[in-house]
């Protein structure tokens, strides 16, 4: 009998607890931190996603594993927690993108776009029936003359960053951060600062097939994913970095 008044509040979104909690807004969140590990940068001249994959197959195709997507032009996002529940949010973006060329003739911005996904994901935290969305997603792109990265959670708040994680990995990429982020870096710089820190916690298993990356730099205005000899170029430097530096542990 006791139980009875908390799975009240456990199965009741509208209804908050007496200590002001919405559980099924947390449980969506531990969610969040069940996904794989994204992570955005910002620099002066753009802005990098970078995407663990996880492929927990070889018998997975990974190229039909999407974690980054484009939204507009000058628009992507990285995700992480329930894949569905992304693709329906990223949807949602196109379209508000699109109803805002149509309408007003221009691209829509990316603080826009943000706030209008986040009143949506905030909505299905007050209805009965209905349950948050179990995903966060990572918003980069350029607003005139600058870069923008925003990070969105379920519970519909929104937060801008210069540089952020998302999904399991992100208490540790935060740490990394705070200590390695300098806000002159460069954007190959900033690519080299995300593959590192997802080389730790990947404990150096990555290949082009498990790590996505996508670019928006500030000069052409344009979102683009790397492509495999791109990015293996990058991996390739970080794996050689890593090794030289274990060499170096060894004869230390």
């Amino acid at each position: 009998m006791q139980m009875m008044p908390q799975m009240g509040y456990d199965r009741a979104i509208t209804v908050f607890s007496p200590d002001g909690r919405l559980f099924q807004v947390e449980y969506a969140r531990e969610a969040v931190k069940r996904g794989t590990t994204a992570v955005g940068i910002k620099v002066k001249s753009g802005v990098v996603l970078l995407v663990d994959k996880r492929v927990t197959s070889r018998l997975l195709e990974a190229e039909s594993i999407e974690k980054i997507f484009q939204i507009d032009d000058h628009i992507g996002v990285a995700t992480s927690g329930l894949v569905a529940d992304a693709r329906s949010l990223v949807d949602r973006g196109r379209v508000e993108a699109q109803i805002n060329r149509v309408v007003y003739d221009e691209p829509i911005g990316v603080e826009v776009l943000a706030k209008k996904i986040c009143d949506f994901k905030q909505t299905y935290t007050q209805f009965g029936g209905v349950r948050p969305f179990g995903t966060a997603l990572l918003i980069a792109g350029v607003d005139r003359d600058m870069a923008r990265l925003f990070e969105t959670d379920p519970s519909g708040a929104l937060l801008e960053y210069k540089a952020t994680a998302i999904g399991a990995g992100r208490s540790e990429v935060m740490e990394y951060f705070e200590e390695h982020y300098a806000e002159d870096l460069s954007l190959d710089g900033a690519i080299h600062l995300g593959l590192d820190i997802l080389h730790s916690i990947t404990e150096g298993r990555f290949d082009v097939d498990t790590i996505e990356v996508g670019v928006i730099e500030l000069e052409t205005r344009k979102f683009r994913r790397l492509d495999e000899s791109e990015l293996g170029g990058y991996l390739q430097t970080i794996r050689e970095r890593h090794a030289g530096e274990g060499e170096e542990g060894e004869e230390a």
